[in-house]
């Protein structure tokens, strides 16, 4: 196994991590310590300065963490990572880190609600240039970078309308102006999109949705260049947010990516077969799944997603209220944010995940009042299409002649 590369579950269960070198625990153990003791007060200074490896204070590393750090970066083929307490913290310590007054970060139309607050209401108020591009347009992005261009950013799919961004293409475009591209890849995971083989200079993940993937912690990740991360790490990490993960999330999101292979080939494949039959009701006026062929970037999703993930953006024909209605009328589907668990669960973006957005803004960046956003979860499908069918109005359910 060792003379070829490891496989992706493999990868995620084993690497960097050896049981004879901890006493033969099979589970890492964890390391529930604030502080690190020095050998000899000369190596602590060395270990200050840089010049000698070690722990010195679980605020800027810890051996559980180290792990998660390590297999993440594995995983997302980056030569290293960075775990942090949120994905608010991996995208915050990132942006803190590339980003000074009189730069310019470039982002997609469409972002998650709180990312789209914090560049409005956070970077925008200490004097870096916000500005939006439809990224789904490659060529809009030629148009509209600058020399004041640091960044660019997007998430893909994203979050809720499920639009796409051709990684390679924005990349290409992006690095020729100077500027670093930061993917947040929490929708698709390192199992079907590697942004960094793409292009990306870093990769983001809300741990807490797919990559931990049982709803019991918080946690973010990030990925890049050896030399990037260590800069976010001790600026935007360290200094800058205090957005230091715990030991105990740590080894919660470990114990995540051992499984996360298997629940992403399930979640894929319920919500390829929930997609059809919400595509197939006279109750949806449409679908948003990359899987659908009618989904209009379908040819760009076969392109770089390995598979199509586990969420579904709809909207039912009567709008808003209807879908308010149909939500209510749901059963073993819970309504609750978040995503990426082993329960299935819904929301309205429009007054929930992305209430940040102002009415105006939620037209502007794509975002329909009267999406439903669907995370297809875990459960036997057969139960989840009976859930939805009963859920919506029946006389709408379109069956065979």
């Amino acid at each position: 196994m060792r003379n070829h590369p490891n496989s992706f579950s493999t990868m995620a269960i084993h690497h960097g991590y050896n049981p004879m070198n901890n006493e033969g625990a099979l589970t890492p153990p964890l390391h529930l310590t604030s502080t690190f003791v020095f050998e000899t007060a000369e190596a602590g200074g060395n270990m200050f300065a840089g010049e000698q490896a070690g722990h010195i204070y679980s605020r800027i590393s810890n051996p559980t963490s180290d792990l998660l750090e390590r297999r993440i970066a594995v995983l997302e083929g980056a030569e290293a990572g960075l775990a942090l307490a949120s994905g608010m913290g991996a995208i915050t310590a990132t942006l803190w880190t590339l980003l000074a007054p009189g730069d310019e970060i470039i982002l997609d139309k469409t972002l998650y609600g709180c990312t789209f607050s914090f560049m409005h209401h956070g970077l925008a108020k200490f004097g870096v240039t916000v500005t939006h591009v439809d990224l789904t347009q490659a060529e809009n992005l030629k148009a509209a970078i600058s020399d004041k261009t640091k960044v660019v950013y997007f998430e893909t799919p994203a979050n809720p309308n499920m639009r796409l961004v051709d990684i390679a293409a924005v990349a290409d475009i992006a690095h020729a102006g100077g500027a670093h591209v930061v993917v947040d890849n929490t929708y698709a995971t390192p199992y079907l999109t590697q942004p960094i083989k793409l292009g990306a200079d870093v990769v983001l993940h809300s741990a807490t949705k797919y990559l931990g993937g049982h709803g019991d912690v918080v946690a973010g990740l990030l990925v890049g260049s050896a030399e990037m991360v260590e800069d976010i790490r001790l600026q935007g990490m360290k200094d800058m947010t205090g957005a230091v993960i715990a030991p105990f999330n740590a080894m919660l999101i470990l114990r995540g990516l051992k499984t996360l292979e298997l629940r992403m080939d399930r979640h894929c494949s319920s919500a390829a077969t929930v997609a059809q039959m919400l595509e197939a009701s006279a109750a949806v006026q449409k679908v948003w799944y990359p899987g659908l062929e009618s989904f209009e970037q379908h040819d760009l999703a076969q392109q770089q997603m390995s598979q199509f993930g586990g969420m579904i953006a709809f909207e039912l024909t009567g709008g808003k209220q209807a879908g308010i209605d149909m939500m209510n009328r749901l059963n073993l589907i819970s309504r609750a944010v978040s995503l990426g668990d082993a329960e299935t669960l819904v929301q309205h973006p429009a007054s929930m995940t992305h209430s940040t957005y102002t009415t105006e803004e939620l037209a502007e960046h794509g975002i329909s009042v009267g999406l439903v956003r669907l995370s297809v979860g875990l459960e036997g499908v057969d139960d989840l299409l009976a859930d939805l069918a009963q859920a919506l109005p029946k006389s709408s359910i379109k069956t065979a002649a």
